[in-house]
């Protein structure tokens, strides 16, 4: 997953290792496991992040998302269309937490596994992820392999 970088996060490389995947001991939170690397490390880290059904969903309502895919697959039907849904689910849940990791390594990271926990989402994350609508957009076009003026998945 390609995020577009600021200066400040272009000193890192960031993997998606794996997720969404349900959090065990809260079933209503998604959470992605993401592999930093910092040029000045010796190693890598890895920092889970997460976010509750709730705030997926007001994510998904501030950006148009669901509008926005309707309109991107086009005339797929039935099986296909609730499949490429499904996908697109969880491509917005990995670039949602690849939001949320970008404001932490804007904010500074040590080197050490860690964990941004849903409760430390607020009103100022939510404005930032709203002006990333674009970003999501473009990553889960290019995941999907949505051309760009044509809606239907290739």
């Amino acid at each position: 997953m390609q995020a577009d970088s600021s200066a400040d996060s272009a000193q890192y490389r960031v993997t998606l290792f794996f997720g969404p995947e349900p959090v065990e001991a809260h079933p209503s939170t998604q959470a992605c496991v993401f592999n930093v690397k910092k040029r000045s490390w010796k190693g890598g880290i890895q920092v889970l992040v997460e976010a509750t059904e709730a705030q997926i969903d007001a994510s998904r309502t501030s950006i148009h998302f669901s509008q926005w895919l309707t309109e991107a697959l086009g005339d797929a039907t039935g099986e296909e269309r609730a499949a490429q849904e499904a996908r697109a689910s969880e491509l917005f849940v990995q670039a949602l937490c690849r939001c949320r990791l970008d404001r932490l390594l804007q904010a500074g990271i040590t080197q050490e596994n860690q964990r941004l926990t849903a409760d430390a989402w607020n009103a100022q994350e939510h404005a930032d992820l709203i002006k990333r609508r674009d970003f999501i957009r473009a990553y889960v076009a290019a995941e999907m392999d949505l051309q760009p003026g044509d809606p239907t998945p290739t």
